[in-house]
């Protein structure tokens, strides 16, 4: 497996301005990671995302370091206003942006579930056709780009294995795959392992990620926490240093035939470029002792 990091990782400095967006991809490539992902594009001012795109690409080119996926949130019950239509039409411009930047793969969010009001049933189940109607669309559009298409397991209400399984089952489109977060799955208080497992045979890309996790019933442990959907709490960590049982989800993925990028996606409270470079070296040794 290569091992890349999510633009995502570095987004406090670039909120802080200690880093521009652009410099993420130099920052990478010193800090000998393999590949890099773009996570929702924070636009520098006057620029428009599809000039800019132009201008990640040139960077990554020029340090060689590849883009390799890019990620942005879409919602197919409640996005522009709820109108299914338009929401597609958003996220197919979206994919004009990831064939700017040159990836070989989208991830794009199903939904965060059903607006306050919503007159009818409220289920995942009563969601899955509209959900996989806006999937279908945007993966055939994108596939004429020679793009893949993805959703990943986030956002609560298409978060656990399940319904993640369920969405790729109903879309029923060879374009169409999972980004496999392995730490993703607590947030639905789903156990890491077996989750991946279940998505294995539709995963395009995967997530390396970890979490300190604090039960719901203990006292609530404050800044820098938050809670899963059952109450537990839980708090980015250093690869290696959380409770998301790594080394065991990445023998899943070698043993469900996945050898594709590896991305950190670091959401913790250090110092960023510590807990990068620390969790880089971490997972580099895991992924070895899998073989």
């Amino acid at each position: 497996m290569q091992i890349g990091v999510s633009s995502y990782s570095f987004v406090r400095l670039v909120r802080s301005g200690q880093m521009a967006q652009i410099d993420v991809i130099r920052q990478a490539k010193e800090m000998g990671f393999d590949a890099i992902e773009f996570s929702t594009i924070a636009l520098p001012e006057g620029k428009s995302l599809p000039a800019f795109a132009a201008e990640l690409r040139e960077e990554s080119e020029r340090v060689g370091l590849p883009i390799v996926n890019y990620t942005i949130g879409a919602d197919f019950l409640r996005g522009s206003s709820g109108d299914l239509r338009a929401e597609i039409a958003r996220v197919l411009t979206e994919v004009d942006v990831a064939e700017i930047l040159g990836v070989p793969g989208m991830r794009h969010d199903a939904s965060a579930g059903w607006p306050a009001g919503h007159p009818g049933p409220r289920s995942f189940a009563a969601a899955l056709p509209r959900l996989a109607a806006g999937c279908r669309a945007v993966t055939e559009y994108a596939g004429a780009k020679g793009i893949r298409t993805m959703v990943e397991n986030h956002g609560f209400f298409c978060q656990e294995s399940a319904r993640v399984e369920q969405l790729v089952t109903a879309v029923d489109h060879p374009n169409f795959g999972v980004l496999v977060d392995m730490g993703n799955f607590l947030c639905a208080d789903d156990e890491p392992t077996g989750a991946v497992g279940r998505l294995m045979p539709h995963a395009f890309h995967c997530h390396a990620k970890d979490f300190h996790v604090k039960a719901g019933t203990e006292f609530a442990p404050g800044q820098g926490w938050f809670q899963s959907r059952a109450g537990n709490y839980l708090r980015g960590a250093i690869i290696g240093h959380g409770n998301v049982p790594v080394v065991q989800c990445l023998g899943v993925m070698r043993r469900g035939g996945y050898n594709g990028v590896l991305s950190i996606e670091y959401e913790g409270i250090e110092d960023v470029l510590m807990g990068l470079a620390i969790g880089q070296e971490n997972l580099r040794r895991m992924v070895e002792m899998v073989g």
